[in-house]
């Protein structure tokens, strides 16, 4: 028989019965449920997450293509690697050499007589500093050879005495050690020079390959640009222009701003090498001025050898002496003259420098090292280039206004420099944007519309 108190089975399972909390008011002692802290979902919840998983995955498939491109671009790249680098050396020795030839040219020379003498000169100055200092090294590494065989018995003596006090079997034995790892390693030695004498090989090699590019760069070299502009069509043209002209100005403002570093590095290590006595003073000054052309390795590496002669030849004390002046020239290069000239060059920070050099350097040696730099100031000019298009400004307009824009027929086209047509993008909350109305029509129009002027004058 059931118990009165217990509970009707018919009787509808109330929600304490089921587990969830219930409150039983005063008033119609009906339960009633806790709300939760969660907020309830929305109705477009689904469908945005839905949206948002297909952007993501969009993105990634978007990440992974480019990804894929740059590999194997990297790839095409590093195969025909060895037909780049007389092309990009040339083009780099083109920009030290074009303001004489130019100045030729002007002057109503022929083309190619004007590439002509201006590489002879070239060759003619670089062979003149080869022949001042050869003496110099032929001169003095006799003496250098004799301090240097002083030097270690200075130190085999400085080894026995206190606090080493080692004797001379000792030495002897620490000597025959080292000879027989050389000899045990002769084949891998022999196998190093081989590589080393190939690998100068290959840069003399490249080095003649530039040196010819660069007399038909020199030659030929302004008929490129309306050569290309006539294959990619009057709407691209301007902007094959501009950037044409943003990169070559690129590479001659890094050739520039090396040799005013390597200058100023050699001139006061030179002063410095001159003043001490030091041997090769010559030879390490132009090793200092050709070094700053590698950044930062390049500095170092023509002071290790500063250092080095220094206290081979005039002892421990003149080598700290060096080693001072170097570490000062240095800080001076790196905290006062590259973010002056880079600020206003290249504009490229510090550590971007460090870190394009080291992986150049990596990634193909000396080479790299040397190419890093301008490598990456032209990644950044065209990626400001493409920043400045999506945002609407029009950096292909010169400071004066005007556009290289394409005319020509099927006899020959050519790039002539015309106001532009279109207006750039006028910021309407600029201090000195002009009202409307105010300025009259016409071609002086550009350069006077509100912050234009500003627009206009970004060299990025």
């Amino acid at each position: 028989m059931p118990d009165e108190s217990s509970p009707d089975p018919a009787a509808p399972a109330t929600p304490a019965d089921s587990g969830a909390s219930a409150v039983t008011t005063e008033e119609d002692q009906e339960p009633t449920m806790v709300p939760t802290r969660a907020p309830a979902p929305g109705p477009q919840r689904t469908e945005r997450m839905h949206a948002a998983t297909r952007r993501v995955a969009i993105a990634s498939g978007e990440l992974i293509l480019i990804t894929a491109g740059l590999i194997i671009l990297g790839f095409v790249f590093g195969r025909l690697w060895v037909v780049l680098l007389p092309v990009v050396l040339g083009l780099l020795f083109s920009t030290v050499m074009w303001p004489l030839a130019r100045f030729l040219r002007k002057h109503s020379w022929p083309p190619a007589l004007a590439a002509a003498t201006t590489v002879l000169l070239f060759l003619g100055a670089f062979g003149g500093i080869i022949a001042a200092i050869a003496p110099q090294v032929v001169g003095q590494v006799e003496d250098l050879a004799d301090q240097f065989s002083g030097g270690l018995q200075e130190i085999q003596d400085w080894v026995a005495g206190p606090p080493l006090n080692l004797d001379d079997d000792q030495v002897g034995n620490a000597v025959d050690s080292v000879i027989n790892s050389v000899q045990s390693n002769a084949q891998n030695i022999a196998g190093y020079a081989v590589t080393t004498a190939t690998t100068i090989g290959n840069v003399l090699i490249n080095l003649v390959l530039a040196l010819l590019l660069c007399f038909f760069f020199l030659k030929d070299g302004p008929k490129w640009v309306p050569w290309l502009a006539a294959q990619t069509g009057p709407r691209a043209a301007p902007h094959v222009a501009a950037l044409s002209e943003k990169t070559w100005s690129t590479l001659s403002e890094f050739i520039r701003q090396q040799a005013l570093v390597g200058f100023v590095d050699a001139f006061f290590i030179g002063v410095g090498l001159w003043v001490l006595d030091v041997p090769l003073v010559l030879p390490l000054t132009v090793l200092t001025f050709f070094g700053a052309f590698v950044p930062i390795i390049g500095a170092f590496v023509a002071g290790a050898f500063a250092v080095l002669i220094a206290l081979v030849s005039n002892g421990f004390t003149t080598a700290l002496i060096v080693l001072a002046i170097v570490v000062a020239v240095q800080q001076l290069e790196g905290n006062v003259l590259q973010p002056i000239i880079q600020g206003r060059g290249l504009n490229l920070h510090a550590a971007v420098v460090i870190l394009a050099v080291t992986a150049g350097s990596s990634l193909f040696g000396i080479i790299g090292a040397f190419l890093a730099v301008p490598v990456v100031a032209l990644i950044a000019v065209f990626y400001r280039y493409g920043r400045d298009v999506l945002d609407g400004l029009t950096p292909e307009v010169a400071a004066d206004g005007t556009t290289r824009q394409l005319t020509g027929d099927s006899s020959g086209s050519q790039l002539v420099r015309r106001q532009a047509e279109l207006e750039p993008s006028v910021n309407p909350d600029s201090d000195d944007a002009e009202p409307a109305g105010a300025v009259p029509e016409g071609a002086g129009r550009v350069s006077r519309l509100g912050n234009a002027r500003k627009l206009l004058r970004l060299h990025r």
